[in-house]
């Protein structure tokens, strides 16, 4: 049996971020303006660190190199996935993301980046900006070009456990007041649509209209998300989203679950609560692979997780 690579988060300050890392999980953030952690991610512009056992203290990107058995790869190209816990206690910019033609073109061989949210948390009237109402490209521009932001942005109420997949070219933003788990491909490029003329440093952020006009998918298209829901002796598992980018699932365990590790690698978040992975203790806040190979994980205790996945 292969070893279960736990890793460290990396932090991010954000001009929007706020303290929730640190209430919520017991991170130790680096100040009261801690926008993201970064739990499972090989990028260059976070990179977690192996907590323990073989590989202690080298990086996920190092593992990938030079392990790449442990993830069925040849350890070409770079790990496909990037997990992140994001607390917004002010509003994110409105934002959209290239596909990966695009951001091989224009972006320096980088990928696109498509992602999804599950909703850790929120206030009672959080909302979340997913889509636009522009029906043509013209009226998109000359909506964007008229800064008639209310009128183009779509704001969606949200509660707690919901979910949203946002393809390549989808107008959004997370909103002020929500504790958010993002699944994503291992990218870090966005683009600013608008930042509500906000000033960091004494100017404002800037903004990429143009890239932002050339992504925009027009007119918006919701993406359906949830599937079949499988009910077992102590736990419910739920599928939220397949793609070809990823699989993600939701699991409730009440007593015990067998986790059957039949893909490249499964990535767990331990969303809530606490137990044991094949006797190693978890909780709230931890992040871990089960690498290529490893075979069925019994997990103990009451939890609630998220697993994710590539496509095999």
């Amino acid at each position: 049996m292969k070893d279960i690579i736990f890793l460290q988060p990396v932090f991010k300050q954000m001009l929007w971020g706020g303290t929730r890392l640190r209430t919520e999980y017991g991170y130790d953030i680096p100040g009261g303006h801690t926008g993201e952690a970064w739990v499972v991610s090989a990028h260059s512009h976070g990179d977690c660190a192996i907590k323990e056992g073989p590989g202690a203290g080298k990086t996920l990107s190092w593992l990938w190199k030079n392990r790449p058995e442990l993830f069925g790869s040849d350890g070409a190209g770079q790990f496909p996935l990037l997990v992140k816990i994001i607390d917004a206690s002010d509003d994110l910019s409105i934002q959209v993301h290239p596909d990966d033609a695009y951001a091989r073109t224009h972006e320096n061989g980088s990928m696109g980046k498509t992602e999804c949210w599950y909703v850790l948390d929120c206030d009672p009237d959080a909302t979340i900006v997913i889509g636009h109402n522009a029906k043509t490209r013209d009226e998109l521009r000359q909506m964007v070009t008229e800064k008639r932001w209310g009128d183009l942005i779509r704001i969606l109420p949200i509660k707690k456990g919901d979910f949203f997949q946002i393809e390549p070219g989808t107008v959004h933003a997370i909103r002020r007041g929500t504790l958010i788990l993002e699944t994503q491909q291992n990218s870090d490029i966005t683009y600013r649509l608008y930042d509500y003329d906000r000033l960091q440093d004494g100017k404002p952020r800037e903004l990429h209209i143009g890239k932002s006009l050339d992504v925009i998918r027009c007119p918006h298209r919701d993406v359906p998300v949830g599937g079949e829901q499988t009910e077992g002796d102590g736990f419910s598992r739920r599928c939220l989203i397949s793609c070809p980018c990823y699989c993600v699932e939701k699991w409730d365990i009440r007593t015990s679950a067998c986790l059957s590790q039949d893909y490249p690698f499964l990535i767990v978040d331990v969303l809530e609560g606490e137990g044991t992975a094949d006797g190693h203790p978890i909780r709230k806040g931890d992040h871990f692979i089960l690498p290529n190979g490893y075979g069925s994980c019994t997990l103990s205790g009451t939890l609630s997780l998220i697993t994710s996945h590539v496509q095999a």
